[in-house]
């Protein structure tokens, strides 16, 4: 009995063992294509990781050697030859304004704030930078237009933008409201250590009550 039962064993095994190759050779080409496949994309990702990172370095180093040159008109023209990016074009703006073309640098900076496929953040500092470079060329109202949205709460440099709203208003002979500005700024938990001492000395230069104002 022990025989019969260790032959049919041995039998059944055999079957086993047959089906399993008859697997193999019917879908193993399965298995193959898969892992094929797979190493496959992985390389071709790591080929786009490197490709990227070679793109990345090439910029920052063409940045720096703009970034060199002694002239602003130098720096710009050679930030200018590379691929308009936020950065680039941030960093031309700066060109063209130490330059003295301020209106060149106002309209790139239009380019950023206006760009689609730049963060929020990019489009929002050049916004702010706009307005600065806008004194006496744009209306009281334009530039408080452009800066309101950007002091809302939560907005990343919403406390920079009330800074400029405050010199606006400033400019525009509004004392009052300058000061509750001013105030808003200093009574904001993440105020900076430089935002707060400007918007002291406007405050005092204002006549407005520091004590009154910060609490």
């Amino acid at each position: 009995m022990s025989n019969n039962e260790s032959f049919i064993d041995e039998v059944n095994e055999e079957v086993r063992r047959d089906r399993l190759f008859g697997y193999f050779r019917k879908y193993g080409w399965l298995a193959v294509a898969a892992v094929v496949v797979l190493v496959g994309a992985a390389a071709w990702t790591e080929y786009q990781r490197a490709k990227e990172r070679a793109a990345a370095e090439e910029t920052g180093d063409a940045i720096i050697e703009a970034l060199s040159l002694d002239a602003p008109q130098d720096v710009l023209a050679a930030l200018e030859e590379l691929t308009p990016n936020a950065v680039t074009l941030m960093l031309a703006a700066s060109a063209a304004q130490e330059a003295g073309d301020v209106e060149g640098a106002v309209q790139i900076l239009n380019k950023v704030a206006a760009g689609e496929d730049f963060s929020q953040l990019y489009k929002e500092l050049a916004t702010l930078k706009i307005v600065s470079l806008s004194e006496g060329k744009t209306s009281v109202e334009e530039r408080l237009e452009l800066l309101r949205p950007l002091a809302e709460a939560g907005r990343p440099f919403a406390l920079l933008a009330k800074e400029q709203i405050a010199m606006v208003q400033i400019e525009s002979g509004d004392k009052v409201a300058a000061l509750d500005t001013l105030g808003e700024i200093l009574k904001d938990a993440a105020v900076t250590q430089g935002l707060r001492d400007r918007s002291q000395q406007m405050i005092v230069a204002l006549g407005g009550d520091l004590e009154t104002l910060s609490n």
